[in-house]
């Protein structure tokens, strides 16, 4: 994955605009984050294969960035990416991992469902 630039992701955002895709969006603090801190507690949301039609997809910020994806009724969005690929399926991959690297935010869109 490379780095973000808001450009070349704008414009990927924008081929998949206007069509049925299906969309990933997961985020995390880790499983074990009230394990290494009490204080903590564990949060997180998945959602996988969600079939949505976005008309406008918009991406903002400078060092993390948010995405939201405009449908009829609704946004996606997801906030805190840094990273991004078109991977070898024509995937639309986003990701923001901590100072540790581990996964905090993963946005992917796709023209095919994903696999389990």
């Amino acid at each position: 994955m490379e780095m973000i630039q808001i450009d070349k992701v704008q414009e990927a955002l924008d081929h998949l605009a206007n069509k049925d895709v299906y969309v990933h969006l997961e985020t995390t603090n880790g499983a074990y984050a009230s394990h290494f801190n009490s204080n903590a507690y564990n949060v997180g949301a998945f959602i996988r294969n969600a079939k949505v039609r976005y008309k406008h997809a918009k991406i903002v910020g400078s060092e993390t960035f948010r995405i939201g994806l405009k449908m009829d009724h609704g946004w996606v969005y997801a906030e805190g990416l840094t990273q991004w690929e078109v991977d070898d399926k024509g995937r639309l991959i986003m990701a923001g991992h901590d100072a540790e690297g581990r996964l905090m935010v993963a946005l992917e869109i796709s023209e095919t469902p994903f696999e389990n």
